[in-house]
């Protein structure tokens, strides 16, 4: 990836996968849905402790469980939502919530699978609202209160509520003392969004520092962080650090000319570059237009232009569209006076797929100086034509005796 564009890479989805994924996240609702499926086989049911998923937490569990008088609807409710029938769980969490003779732990409850039904159904601005009635009814045991918050968190910052995802995650970790790594990669994201750089940094690097294998795109955003908060020194180390662990990781040797390319260091960048394209590595766009735009900003590089543009339009790797046409032309006319032919060419093809008339300018300039002047004054007036800022420049050739 080209690190002058990171945002938009780094902004990739980090989304955790766990949301929606709960069937019944509170132990004594578990123990109810394992004893109704025990009945319907017919057998006994031998009831395993529920794992505890926040051993640190400051919260102190409510003691109050599910009320007798509700015992049906609640199974109802856990039925109708294990059997995916989410229009169902919908309409009988609200029953529960509407009925003056639940207590907090069945209203909790209601409001839990009302929010994983809804968020099945593709309404997340309702499955926020059961959620914040989950917290406000505080009646669920430490799973089902925590993963509530923490599913809550994430579809704020999914709906682009950044800053108040960013509440209710500190809220969370203040409250679970979760060190999961997959969940602080989380607040560093939206730490990354806000443009909180600085304070993004320590969170990633924590959630890195404590995966057995973090994904690529944290470490992308752990550099794009520490780049935007000014630290490319630490960002450049980062990158040299996870491409010498991982010489034959084609992104990670990607992202290091990435960064070098951010930090002015081009002959790094170039020499990555260099390798890559003799071990024929690049195999995407994307990696092409990388390598190009590396060597187009190093100095007496354009061979090395020239040579991965006429490769990848070739292979078919390269779309033939302006910027690439432009770079060729470009190239062919700083490297070599014999070249200024092919650069023409390149510019002539350029030219009409730019959204001004600059392109044709430049080319009736080059036209006129090789002394070709009914082609500069075609394409002077071409110039016109589509708009340029210098329009005596134009006019001047055109009027060319």
């Amino acid at each position: 990836m080209i690190f002058r564009n990171h945002k938009q890479a780094v902004l990739s989805v980090l989304i955790a996968t766990a949301i929606g994924g709960v069937v019944v996240t509170d132990a004594v609702a578990q123990s109810r849905s394992s004893e109704r499926n025990s009945e319907r086989r017919g057998g006994k049911q031998s009831q395993a402790k529920a794992e505890v998923l926040f051993p640190n937490a400051t919260r102190e569990e409510p003691s109050v469980k599910a009320s007798p008088k509700l015992g049906k609807q609640l199974q109802k409710l856990i039925d109708s939502y294990n059997d995916q029938k989410f229009p169902e769980t919908r309409a009988a969490a609200d029953e529960i919530l509407a009925n003056s003779a639940a207590n907090a732990y069945d209203k909790s409850l209601a409001a839990q699978l009302g929010a994983q039904a809804a968020y099945n159904l593709d309404d997340s601005a309702t499955a926020k609202k059961y959620l914040q009635q989950v917290l406000e009814f505080n009646g669920l045991d430490n799973n089902g209160h925590f993963q509530s918050m923490l599913m809550l968190a994430q579809l704020q910052i999914q709906d682009d509520q950044t800053a108040e995802g960013l509440v209710t995650l500190d809220k969370y970790f203040a409250e679970s003392k979760s060190t999961k790594p997959e969940e602080l990669i989380i607040k560093g994201q939206a730490l990354y969004q806000l443009e909180r750089y600085k304070e993004a940094v320590p969170v990633i690097q924590q959630a890195i520092a404590g995966a057995t294998e973090p994904k690529d795109n944290w470490n992308q955003l752990l550099m794009g962080a520490m780049s935007e908060a000014g630290m490319t020194g630490e960002a450049v180390a980062q990158a040299e650090a996870l491409a010498a662990k991982n010489p034959n990781d084609k992104k990670a040797q990607m992202n290091l000319a990435s960064m070098y390319l951010q930090s002015d260091q081009m002959d790094k960048a170039a020499g990555i570059m260099d390798k890559l394209f003799a071990a024929g590595q690049l195999t995407d766009e994307r990696e092409y237009k990388q390598a190009y735009s590396i060597y187009a900003n190093s100095e007496n590089k354009e061979q090395q232009v020239i040579a991965v543009i006429n490769d990848g339009l070739q292979k078919g790797i390269l779309k033939p569209d302006y910027q690439v046409y432009l770079a060729q032309a470009q190239a062919y006319y700083y490297s070599d006076p014999q070249q200024t032919e092919k650069a023409i060419e390149a510019w002539q093809k350029a030219a009409p797929l730019s959204k001004d008339g600059e392109t044709y300018l430049n080319l009736a300039r080059v036209l006129h100086s090789e002394g070709r002047i009914p082609e500069a004054k075609t394409a002077a007036q071409q110039a016109l034509a589509k708009g340029v800022k210098n329009q005596a420049d134009a006019k001047k050739i055109i009027n060319l005796k």
